[in-house]
C-alpha cells in the first residue's frame, strides 16, 4: 500500500505498544487513548503521519471517568498530529444504541483539561482528557 511507504514497523504485543504508547506520547495524546490487547503490528510513517496498528481480536473499553463504553476493531487506523488523531478508522464510540464510527480525535491547544471527538455522524463530544489517562 502505498501509504505505508516507508514505515516503521513494530511486530508483536510488546515492541508494538510500546511504539503506541511512544507515539501518542510525542504527539501529546493521552496515554489510554487506545487500550490494546494482543498487538500484531504498529506501523508510523514520520512524513505523512500515518498510524496503523493490528490486533488479533476487537478489544471493548469503559472509560469509567466518563461511562463511555469504545469497540475498536482489529485493525485501526488514522493520522497522527501534534493533539491531533485524524481520519481515524477502526475506533467506535457507543452513543445511546448507536456506534458512530470515530473520525477525529483532538485535544485542546492551547490546553484546556478537555478533548473532542467526533464522529462520522456529524457528533461531537468534549470530554475531560483526564478520562484517557493510562489505566482509566
Amino acid at each position: 500500500m502505498a501509504e505505508k511507504e516507508g514505515a516503521i514497523v513494530k511486530k508483536g504485543h510488546e515492541e508494538g505498544l510500546k511504539m503506541a504508547l511512544s507515539l501518542l506520547e510525542e504527539f501529546e495524546l493521552p496515554m489510554g487513548l487506545l487500550p490494546l490487547a494482543d498487538v500484531i503490528e504498529v506501523g508510523f510513517v514520520k512524513n505523512t503521519g500515518y498510524i496503523w496498528i493490528l490486533q488479533e481480536k476487537k478489544v471493548e473499553h469503559k472509560f469509567k471517568i466518563i461511562g463511555s463504553l469504545v469497540r475498536y476493531d482489529t485493525e485501526i487506523s488514522g493520522y497522527i498530529d501534534k493533539k491531533r488523531i485524524k481520519k481515524l478508522k477502526g475506533v467506535k464510540a457507543k452513543e445511546l444504541i448507536l456506534w458512530p464510527p470515530v473520525n477525529e480525535i483532538t485535544v485542546d491547544d492551547p490546553p484546556t483539561g478537555n478533548i473532542r471527538i467526533k464522529s462520522l455522524a456529524g457528533i461531537t463530544k468534549t470530554l475531560p482528557a483526564e478520562a484517557f489517562a493510562a489505566g482509566h
